[in-house]
């Protein structure tokens, strides 16, 4: 009889240690040790006065893939997991994966080598588009992320939490996006949870991809952390054009309606609407050629067999995600001052350890 009242109390206990913890919404206690813990990708130059995490410990680091792309897996006392997605190396094929920045589809399939034909989803709106050079990063890296999470699932890890800063923070975004696809096709559990921190992240797709990406994340589920000193989170560069509105706009029919003014008023507002509209079009086709052709060119040199997509006619990258704003004073300023030389001053893990542990507990 004892014997049978230990195993039971031993089976409610397990389940209790692995019940669901996480809760949405951002938590300063949590980001600070996803901090912590991240800053030993680099080695101790770089996270020089940052103490270790005393709540996440790594478990398992992956090879490098694609773009000299790369992942870790945390774990805490509580049956938390996290997926910590690594950002910009030094290395010039890491730093390609961020000008390849041409827009894709959100949905489609990307030919990743001779023989790896990747299927992603990461929105379902037909007008939502991604960053191509994050989106193959992170091709290559659910690959490898999937088995690990499916390990884990089968101890009992029901909660996960997706990390990353800088350019690691923009691929969270597309990995979050596809992870919640595989949930709602049967290929991953319903009864996963994930949190997502995009840390110091650059802006990973256009206003439909934010807008689907936020509906499913906006009871707390994503959150954005943005230094406004930092310039990372500006890029990249956005260009809107008409194009780039709602199906319903006031700019549809503009062309028609000049046409029916009378003359000459209908060449003043034709020649007007020609120079407000046409420079944002010449602007966005040149960064779609540089940031889209030209630099799969070199994407092709480092991954064999690679074949570049179709790019989306669109340049519009926005911000995305709840966010949390970490906003410098005078006496940050003192500290981490406004550099020509160290253009990362805004963007290191110190300063946004130093703005988070100014925010209200």
């Amino acid at each position: 009889m004892k014997r049978i009242l230990y195993t039971l109390l031993g089976i409610l206990a397990c389940h209790t240690l692995f019940a669901q913890k996480l809760q949405p919404g951002f938590d300063k206690s949590e980001y600070t040790e996803l901090l912590y813990a991240y800053s030993r990708w680099s080695d101790s130059t770089h996270y020089k006065g940052i103490p270790e995490s005393t709540r996440f410990k790594r478990t398992y680091r992956s090879e490098e893939m694609g773009l000299v792309n790369r992942w870790e897996l945390y774990e805490d006392p509580h049956g938390i997991n996290v997926i910590s997605i690594r950002g910009t190396t030094p290395s010039e094929v890491s730093w390609l994966a961020n000008f390849y920045a041409a827009m894709i589809p959100a949905k489609g399939k990307l030919q990743l080598n001779d023989s790896t034909t990747f299927e992603y989803h990461f929105a379902d709106d037909p007008r939502a588009a991604v960053h191509v050079g994050w989106s193959v990063a992170s091709a290559f890296l659910i690959q490898d992320i999937i088995p690990i999470i499916w390990q884990q699932y089968t101890k009992g890890i029901r909660d996960f939490i997706i990390f990353g800063h800088s350019q690691g923070g923009g691929i969270s975004y597309l990995i979050t996006a596809q992870l919640l696809y595989y949930q709602k096709t049967g290929i991953l559990p319903a009864d996963m949870y994930f949190k997502t921190y995009c840390s110091a992240a650059p802006k990973p797709g256009n206003l439909p991809f934010a807008y689907e990406y936020e509906a499913s994340r906006q009871t707390g589920w994503s959150q954005t952390v943005v230094n406004t000193a930092d310039w990372v989170p500006e890029v990249p560069v956005s260009i809107q054009t008409l194009t780039d509105f709602n199906v319903t706009n006031p700019f549809k029919n503009a062309k028609s309606m000049i046409r029916k003014q009378k003359f000459p008023t209908n060449l003043a507002l034709k020649h007007i609407y020609n120079q407000l509209t046409k420079h944002n079009k010449k602007a966005m086709r040149r960064y779609q050629k540089y940031l889209g052709k030209v630099a799969s060119k070199f994407v092709v040199k480092q991954l064999v067999g690679y074949k570049a997509p179709d790019y989306f006619e669109s340049n519009y990258y926005v911000r995305t995600g709840t966010t949390t704003v970490l906003y410098p004073d005078s006496l940050y300023y003192t500290q981490y001052p406004d550099s020509d030389t160290n253009v990362f001053v805004h963007h290191s893990i110190q300063s946004y350890l130093y703005l988070t542990d100014k925010l209200a507990d």
